[in-house]
């Protein structure tokens, strides 16, 4: 018997079929890394979306605009980025900046309680800037602040702050600064807020009558929206307006 002609095929039949051109071993070889490659996807991936979540929670927070309210500087569906450490460090809103507030107890009652499950998932996408905010932040101007004295309006329609006329140049075109009169003294730890788009726009004026009468507490502010980051060809900082320089504070001292 020929066995080396035995042993030729034994090697023959165990050996891994191919066509000749080394596929076989070449597909093994690219399935592998190729799972590695989705493993480090998934897992970087998860790294970012706890980053972006520290990050909205701590620092910088998308927030959709959801309303009319403050045209024209924020437009429907435009991302503000919220800067949180804007009044972190000793700092509190000053006349004329742009903040987010948590309305609960002043624009929205107590009592409105939300389904859990839909809430913490509308919240994650929220912080994402890929949802609208909840029902309870609202996103208006300071107009005052503790201890002034807002009336509105004077003789000539316009607003007052502790008996300066306020230029209101950023109003939307044709807007009357408000077309309910007030006579209000914010008390100390609140802001008195309104909309660019007095029309359109239900802010402290409409819960004047209200525990608290309008006023939003400091500790309910989420921060001061600084940057229009979405649309793109929006892209730009919230210029800071000059229309509050000349009021003074009750005691004399401006700011």
């Amino acid at each position: 018997m020929d066995t080396e002609a035995l042993h030729t095929e034994r090697d023959r039949s165990s050996a891994p079929e191919t066509d000749g051109s080394g596929t076989g071993e070449r597909s093994r070889s690219v399935r592998v890394p190729r799972r590695m490659s989705w493993r480090r996807a998934g897992v970087l991936g998860g790294v970012c979306a706890v980053f972006l979540l520290l990050l909205s929670q701590f620092v910088m927070q998308p927030f959709q605009i959801p309303s009319t309210s403050m045209q024209p500087a924020l437009e429907v569906g435009d991302r503000v980025l919220v800067n949180k450490l804007a009044y972190r460090f000793g700092s509190e809103p000053r006349r004329g900046d742009v903040v987010v507030f948590d309305g609960t107890g002043s624009f929205v009652p107590e009592d409105v309680v939300e389904n859990p499950v839909s809430a913490a998932a509308r919240e994650g996408l929220a912080a994402l800037g890929l949802a609208e905010p909840s029902d309870t932040d609202f996103v208006k101007r300071v107009v005052g602040v503790g201890g002034d004295r807002v009336v509105c309006c004077d003789k000539r329609g316009r607003l007052q702050v502790n008996g300066v006329p306020v230029d209101e140049s950023y109003l939307y075109a044709g807007d009357a600064p408000s077309h309910v009169p007030f006579d209000i003294v914010v008390p100390q730890g609140t802001l008195w807020v309104m909309g660019d788009h007095r029309s359109k726009s239900r802010d402290s004026r409409d819960h004047l009558g209200e525990p608290g009468g309008g006023t939003v507490p400091l500790d309910r502010v989420i921060g001061r929206a600084d940057w229009i980051g979405w649309p793109l060809d929006r892209w730009s900082t919230l210029p800071a307006t000059g229309a509050f320089d000349r009021v003074t504070a009750p005691d004399g001292a401006h700011g």
